[in-house]
């Protein structure tokens, strides 16, 4: 088995504890390394784009990975702004395949965001999806196939709450995660 190198979550901006100890117990579950948690700073200004009124996700993931990026851990960055990359209307997240760094919002994972009630429980768990997912994408995983399996692309929040938090078998086997 291959050794698997920790985990680094940066939370930039203003998350709530209650929302980031969680991802990071169920990050420490799926990938079963350390996961240390703190904060990071940066200018998001540099990022935004004002056309879009949104966030460069390329421009930060590149930042991200320059500034807070460690060869000995897997580091993802943790952020509350709308971000996009200029191929898309919007993402949740990105990462480099098979690098060290990934980066995740949870901007447009409240339902309040689509006219419905807001559901805190809700929210943090497609972020705990989201944040497990772009790390798989650092391990080497690809999109899969299986409906549940975390690894399967979510375009729309309804396609995350379709997953499970964990990989499926095959990606599990895959990753060298057993």
């Amino acid at each position: 088995m291959m050794v698997q190198l920790p985990i680094t979550l940066i939370s930039f901006g203003y998350l709530q504890k209650g929302i980031i100890d969680p991802i990071a117990a169920d990050v420490r579950s799926e990938f079963k390394v350390p996961v240390t948690v703190r904060e990071g700073h940066l200018d998001l200004s540099l990022f935004y784009d004002p056309a879009r009124r949104q966030y460069n996700g390329n421009h930060l993931l590149r930042y991200v990975d320059g500034e807070f990026g460690n060869d000995g851990c897997k580091t993802m960055g943790l952020f509350s702004v709308d971000l996009f990359i200029p191929i898309l209307t919007y993402i949740f997240g990105q990462a480099f395949l098979n690098g060290r760094t990934g980066i995740a919002s949870l901007y447009r994972l409240g339902d309040e965001k689509y006219g419905m009630a807001e559901d805190e429980g809700k929210m943090s768990e497609r972020f705990s999806k989201e944040v497990i997912h772009e790390l798989g994408h650092t391990f080497g995983l690809v999109h899969c196939h299986n409906p549940v399996c975390v690894m399967r692309s979510g375009t729309y929040v309804e396609e995350i709450d379709q997953k499970e938090r964990h990989l499926c078998s095959r990606c599990r086997e895959h990753s060298g995660f057993h």
